[in-house]
């Protein structure tokens, strides 16, 4: 899943492409071409500390790009918001997975919306508000705390009519997480699978706060080596029972995870 920021304030790329629809198109398709096989692009900046978006900018900013690259390709995209009148019209201009960071907490309608788009939609684990959520990061058991409160959302979505089968889960690394938080469900992203019942899980730690803090790399866009390695961590976490570790890398650089993981595909394949 390739990352699509189109805000001036993301904390690894805020303001490259927010100002023109032709420059964010143009880096989904560069994204196709080094691999991706979904685009996620967000109008809101959910980085710690980041403020609310007003509705109507969000939609300014997401709705023409996704037109444009709908235009141009059918690749898959997916709409990073936490409102659901921005999922409709994202998915009603032709996106096809709604990417929610509150994991349905911060809009009491975005469930039911998905339901009715029946669309799939990714369900991440975070604590309060981007405003709040780094006061929040005391856990007695991360882990098992984390998988917890994703199961109970999965099943407030199924309640709502969107089918197991449609949901994907996030844990929400660097989300209301400290590092050790962080690196804990990096070591256990296996066991957090089977806690989850086997769900479909999703990793993002692309260009994070806990990479910069553990390579001492303060600039985000260096950071897809220590991206890289978190991906093969994760994946290569010890086995459970569960079927695999996890099934979408969300990452900014594309080509470079993509090669990574090609070649550990290749060493891990019997």
């Amino acid at each position: 899943m390739g990352i699509l920021n189109v805000t001036p304030d993301s904390f690894s790329d805020g303001g490259v492409l927010n100002d023109s629809y032709e420059q964010a198109t143009k880096r989904a398709l560069e994204m196709v071409d080094e691999g991706a096989d979904i685009i996620d692009i967000g109008g809101e900046s959910t980085r710690p500390g980041a403020t609310p978006v007003e509705l109507d900018e969000e939609l300014r900013r997401t709705i023409p790009v996704i037109e444009k690259i709908r235009q141009e390709s059918d690749i898959p995209i997916s709409i990073d918001t936490r409102n659901s009148l921005v999922a409709r019209a994202a998915v009603e201009a032709g996106a096809d997975i709604v990417n929610d960071v509150s994991g349905g907490t911060h809009d009491e309608g975005m469930f039911r919306t998905v339901s009715e788009l029946k669309v799939p939609i990714v369900i991440m684990h975070m604590r309060g508000t981007p405003e709040t959520m780094q006061s929040m990061t005391s856990y007695d058991d991360v882990v098992e705390d984390v998988g917890n409160v994703l199961k109970v959302q999965s099943k407030l979505a199924e309640q709502a009519g969107i089918p197991r089968w449609l949901q994907v889960l996030d844990p929400g690394i660097g989300f209301a997480k400290e590092l050790e938080g962080n690196l804990e469900l990096l070591r256990k992203y296996n066991i957090l699978r089977e806690l989850v019942d086997d769900a479909p899980l999703l990793l993002g730690t692309s260009r994070k706060g806990f990479i910069g803090r553990i390579s001492g790399e303060k600039i985000a866009s260096n950071r897809d080596y220590g991206t890289i390695a978190s991906c093969i961590a994760a994946i290569c976490s010890p086995k459970t029972k569960a079927k695999a570790s996890c099934d979408i890398l969300r990452v900014h650089n594309v080509k470079a995870t993509k090669q990574a993981i090609d070649v550990l595909d290749a060493v891990l394949r019997r």
